[in-house]
């Protein structure tokens, strides 16, 4: 078992640092009973920061955590090919952030395979996002973060400073620190 902390900093340390939108973080619930009560804290420390946490789904197994910051996320979708995307799938666009991400809760938990528009909710850019759905996660370019079928040179650099951060906030959990002090202080 992971502490919550040390699986903080492995799967959202970019998000914490301010270098990436959202990330999405599968929380056992045999390891993680109070995730619900916990984020309370979490939600407080961080508000200041420009973090929220969403459970976005739960099943008898785990919980679905979106780690996000609200305004990039905002600035994300309003782009004008985000929208265009995420109209096809009936999203909510003019009725704010809190009816796109219950939009998104509804379609996560309703559907066996994830709803491949999720890239968009963590910013990923909108080309490789299509470029999945329209290939169906076959042929692109690179793998790492995300399936990249666009600018391969720009998410190489973007996936060695998430390593880079989630290394560093890793290896400073395990000195003993907590999230709270490395990202909420």
């Amino acid at each position: 078992m992971y502490s919550f902390d040390l699986l903080l900093a492995e799967h959202s340390a970019p998000v914490l640092a301010g270098l990436k939108t959202a990330n999405l973080i599968s929380c056992r619930k045999e390891w993680y009973p109070n995730l619900p009560q916990m984020l309370e804290i979490y939600q407080r420390a961080f508000a200041t920061r420009g973090v929220c946490f969403r459970i976005l789904c739960s099943c008898d197994y785990r919980f679905l955590l979106l780690v996000y910051r609200p305004d990039r996320l905002l600035h994300d979708l309003g782009t004008k090919e985000a929208r265009a995307l995420l109209k096809r799938y009936e999203y909510p666009m003019h009725k704010g952030m809190d009816a796109l991400l219950d939009h998104l809760s509804k379609r996560t938990a309703d559907q066996q395979a994830f709803p491949h528009e999720i890239g968009l909710f963590l910013g990923y850019p909108v080309e490789d996002v299509r470029g999945f759905i329209e290939q169906r996660g076959k042929d692109c370019k690179l793998s790492g973060y995300w399936k990249v079928y666009g600018d391969v040179q720009a998410a190489r650099r973007l996936f060695r400073q998430y390593d880079r951060c989630r290394d560093t906030a890793r290896c400073y959990i395990e000195r003993g620190m907590t999230i709270l002090e490395l990202f909420a202080a």
